[in-house]
């Protein structure tokens, strides 16, 4: 998947869902770009700017989409080195609501 389509894919999810009230959590794919779920904002706002966040997760495009396809458990990931996260341990832990 493209950058673009994994943004419409969560936003249609935040949509759906919700987002964590008032948090911004911030993917960041490295060269692959970023991705930002903004739940401070109402409606919960998508989009690839690459701002300040509550929690950034590092994650690989290809291993963040497995965990989204529900292939492969984010925890796992975690524990394996494949996913790290920067800040807000605690908003981490919510994010299975949104990508599950």
């Amino acid at each position: 998947m493209t950058l673009e389509e994994i943004t419409a894919e969560m936003a249609s999810r935040v949509a759906e869902k919700g987002a964590i009230d008032g948090k911004v959590v911030k993917f960041d794919f490295g060269d692959d770009g970023k991705l930002t779920i903004d739940g401070a904002q109402d409606p919960a706002v998508v989009n690839n700017d690459d701002g300040d966040a509550d929690c950034t997760v590092v994650v690989d495009k290809d291993v963040f989409e497995s965990i989204a396809a529900g292939e492969e458990n984010a925890q796992m990931a975690f524990m394996s080195g494949k996913l790290k996260v920067e800040g807000d341990m605690g908003i981490a832990m919510q994010l299975g609501s949104i990508l599950g």
